[in-house]
């Protein structure tokens, strides 16, 4: 396997289109985690079925989040993909997250070229409010048998705040 963070870097964050890589697809409920020290995905453990992911679950190669690991992205796509692979991205927005009292935001993305709905996400806006409600909830509360009260969805940002996010992440990694 090879070293996400050796052969990739973050991408075109000034353009919108970064480099991501999945760890979790949508419905899983395995937590996959990328090892950096190892440069391999490893399973952390199992949560709930309850707690399954409502979205593909990914990072963003070459950036450290404040919780020290790397800047972690939700990817909006009508399937799940499968761990392992990397895709460009188009940066649509970001959650702002709180997880055990530290900053762990998710950039929010889509695939860069999704012909199948012409590319019509741009923005948070573009998304059904339903989806947006499913995964607020899901980070709201996917702790709750174990920490319950652990974790708070702060705020949903746009494009922008999501670069700066990103940038901020890009030079904690070459700041390490």
């Amino acid at each position: 396997m090879a070293d996400f963070n050796k052969i990739l870097d973050a991408g075109d964050v000034d353009g919108g289109i970064i480099n991501v890589v999945v760890e979790i697809p949508e419905g899983s409920n395995q937590k996959i985690e990328w090892n950096r020290d190892l440069a391999v995905f490893e399973l952390d453990r199992i949560e709930p079925k309850i707690f399954a992911k409502p979205c593909n679950y990914g990072f963003i190669p070459q950036t450290l989040d404040e919780d020290g690991d790397e800047l972690d992205v939700l990817i909006i796509t009508e399937h799940p993909l499968t761990t392992g692979i990397f895709l460009k991205a188009k940066v649509i927005g970001v959650m702002k997250f709180v997880d055990d009292g530290e900053v762990d935001d998710k950039v929010v993305v889509v695939p860069a070229d999704d012909r199948n709905n012409g590319n019509a996400y741009n923005s948070l806006e573009d998304l059904p409010k339903q989806l947006i409600g499913q995964i607020e909830f899901h980070f709201n509360n996917y702790k709750a048998l174990k920490k319950p009260g652990s974790t708070v969805v702060e705020s949903w940002e746009n494009t922008e705040v999501a670069k700066e996010v990103i940038k901020e992440a890009i030079q904690r990694w070459k700041d390490k």
